[in-house]
């Protein structure tokens, strides 16, 4: 006579499938943002490690791999998070272009496919101060793309 009736049991089993129902799409938002922030951060860094090279050099020219002028940065990490181990990397961090003898760029976080942020669209960064989100992941930047936190 002690112990749970089937309908209990049942009526539990409902409420955590509903819980888990309601709650893992916002653990899937919060995963993402804490992955967008992350490269956010490393966008930033990467752009920090070019003022370097820039105040050395003269020019933002030559700070990717094997003294290219874009690709993946040899002053700085290229996967993001950069502060875990490259098997976990969410985003791909690339000089995207240098311009104007060397006196501009524009660095890209691009997601890495097969992870949660696959289709969430790539992050700029430009050397003057502007920052940019491909939310719609169509290559394009619009002019309302060009904040990484507004909607």
């Amino acid at each position: 006579m002690k112990g749970f009736s089937l309908i209990e049991l049942m009526m539990v089993i409902a409420i955590i499938g509903i819980i888990a129902t309601v709650g893992f799409p916002s653990y899937q938002s919060v995963i993402q943002n804490a992955g967008r922030a992350a490269a956010q951060a490393d966008l930033m860094s990467l752009a920090a490690q070019l003022e370097r090279h820039r105040a050395s050099q003269f020019t933002y020219a030559k700070a990717a791999i094997s003294s290219a002028d874009t690709g993946t940065p040899a002053i700085y990490h290229g996967h993001s998070p950069s502060n875990e181990p490259i098997a976990n990397k969410l985003y791909d961090l690339t000089i995207h272009s240098v311009a104007n003898n060397g006196q501009t760029y524009m660095l890209k976080a691009v997601p890495v496919s097969g992870t949660t942020l696959e289709n969430s669209g790539a992050l700029y960064y430009f050397s003057d101060g502007r920052q940019a989100w491909d939310r719609d992941n169509d290559d394009v930047i619009a002019s309302n793309e060009y904040c990484w936190q507004c909607d």
